[in-house]
């Protein structure tokens, strides 16, 4: 089992920054991957960006170049730190590890672009 807890979000006004953080605990050697997605109200849930144990990243296209997924093993922590929002990434982000036996997600945190 992998539990994960996300804090970091709120409210911002556009152009504003904020960081994410993800601290899994558990048995977190079974992790390949970890990343975050969102969802917006009445819209499918959407992969933001993640980060393979190697170290590789990718990015969805509407956020590249404005944030960026780090990871910190030493404190099982995995980072999201999203600068120019804007409000159309208003929406709830989870973090997610995934498994060979299954994906985790996290409870969730709101983050709100204020126009």
């Amino acid at each position: 089992q992998v539990q994960l807890v996300e804090s970091g979000g709120g409210l911002v006004q556009a152009g504003g920054s904020l960081r994410l953080s993800c601290a899994a605990s558990g048995n977190i050697f079974s992790i390949n991957a970890m990343g975050w997605y969102r969802q917006a109200p009445g819209k499918q849930r959407e992969l933001v960006a993640a980060i393979a144990s190697g170290g590789s990243t990718n990015y969805a296209d509407s956020v590249k170049g404005r944030f960026t997924i780090s990871r910190d093993n030493a404190k099982n922590t995995v980072y999201l730190q999203m600068n120019s929002l804007k409000p159309e990434d208003t929406a709830v982000y989870y973090c997610a590890a995934d498994t060979v036996r299954r994906k985790y997600w996290g409870q969730g945190t709101q983050v709100t672009v204020s126009s």
